[in-house]
């Protein structure tokens, strides 16, 4: 299977999770079964300045960020850290984690949810 750029969903929306601000979203893969039913994200996503996406847990799923650009607080279970373009983090089942642009730049990141069947 090949996705090309054309073809991605692109989203502009509200920050979720009571965030504040706007997010860009472009849906690289958006069918769960050509995640073969373990993932149910994996998209381009971009954090303007200014913008959040909330703190939220993760309930029999997890979620992983890898970031391309721009740096950011996040919010690791209530432990705050600065990360930045290169970093990865990762949201584990039970856990949960919130992400704030810093600066100018925004930041734009790879989000993975990948669910657990258990």
């Amino acid at each position: 299977m090949i996705r090309l750029k054309e073809e991605h969903e692109v989203i502009l929306k509200d920050s979720p999770f009571n965030g504040e601000g706007k997010i860009q979203v472009c849906n690289l893969i958006n069918k769960p079964e050509e995640l073969l039913n373990c993932g149910r994200v994996f998209a381009h996503t971009t954090v303007y300045p200014g913008s959040s996406i909330g703190y939220h847990v993760h309930i029999r799923e997890s979620e992983l960020y890898y970031i391309l650009k721009g740096k950011a607080r996040f919010n690791d279970n209530g432990t705050m850290r600065e990360i930045r373009a290169g970093d990865v983090t990762i949201t584990y089942p039970g856990e949960g984690h919130g992400i704030t642009t810093i600066g100018e730049e925004p930041v734009e990141m790879i989000a993975l949810i990948l669910q657990v069947n258990k």
